[in-house]
């Protein structure tokens, strides 16, 4: 379920502060321990980047959990801002467009 006023904690957030921190273990460490680029896990860490299902496997191995708890974040995380960004929309008054001359009467 869905927090209501606030946004569900990020993928990356709960990566650094539940995972890396906790067992001393370094960004650089951990994107060795998977075989990817630094870079992959630093944007991820900084909320740049989001979980893809690869990344969730390999964080799953590397971890010890599941990837479907990594994907499970990801799709709380996006889900909460696209209904944020549909609520946004939908509450913006619309303009009524005038009829041009290739519209019916």
């Amino acid at each position: 379920m869905l927090p209501k006023n606030r946004p569900p904690t990020p993928p990356g957030e709960m990566l650094l502060e539940e995972y890396l921190k906790p067992r001393s273990l370094t960004q650089v460490e951990l994107a060795a321990r998977m075989g990817v680029p630094i870079q992959r896990v630093n944007t991820i860490v900084n909320g740049k980047r989001g979980i893809t299902a690869e990344t969730a496997i390999l964080l799953s191995e590397t971890l010890n959990t599941s990837p479907e708890f990594w994907m499970g974040l990801q799709v709380d995380h996006d889900l909460w801002h696209a209904l944020r960004k549909r609520a946004e929309v939908r509450a913006k008054p619309h303009r009524s467009k005038g009829r041009g001359k290739h519209q019916a009467a």
